[in-house]
């Protein structure tokens, strides 16, 4: 079966990057992916995130707030330098609305994946390359601080968004899809 689509293209070809240079997206460029990607699905449209770009030498103090909250000098060293390995990375930041009338707090945080992917997925349609990357750290209070996460917020981790460095690897082995949907039908 084929399906000749650019959406479809996208999602199919689109692979984590972990190697990525620049260029990034410019700040007209991002503001635009991101209002496309804010098309997400979201019930009651609540946008229950918000991202926090960091690019240029911003990105070293990224890295010194990230050293910082490590428990040895090799894990510092080793955090400081994880933001240099992209031109822009944004900090995906959740804002949950509890108690919220109409839209649990689980549907929420399915939204802000939702806009993350659907982000992903239009840098892949522009030419650039993402990863979402996470870890222990966005708990860490030095981080937490650096980006301005409030208290009643979490850091989901960063999109870290260039141009693809080198060739993708990744495993594009099919997935079973018939074992993976279950069929409540008599029209089949």
């Amino acid at each position: 079966m084929t399906c000749p689509n650019s959406v479809l293209d996208a999602v199919l070809t689109r692979r984590s990057a972990p190697r990525l240079t620049e260029p990034a997206p410019g700040s007209a460029h991002l503001e635009c992916l991101v209002q496309a990607a804010a098309t997400a699905p979201d019930h009651g449209r609540l946008r229950p995130w918000r991202l926090v770009a960091v690019s240029g030498d911003e990105r070293a103090r990224l890295g010194d707030a990230l050293a910082e909250a490590a428990d040895t000098p090799e894990q510092a060293r080793r955090a400081a330098a994880k933001p240099l390995r992209a031109p822009l990375l944004l900090a995906i930041v959740h804002r949950p609305m509890p108690d919220h009338p109409k839209v649990p707090e689980w549907e929420q945080l399915a939204a802000t994946a939702g806009m993350v992917t659907t982000l992903s997925l239009l840098l892949h349609s522009h030419s650039f390359a993402s990863i979402w990357r996470t870890g222990p750290t966005v708990q860490a209070p030095q981080v937490r601080k650096y980006l301005g996460v409030e208290n009643d917020e979490q850091l989901l981790g960063w999109l870290y968004v260039g141009t693809r460095e080198g060739e993708d690897a990744a495993d594009r082995r099919p997935v079973d899809i018939p074992a993976r949907i279950t069929w409540h039908t008599t029209d089949i």
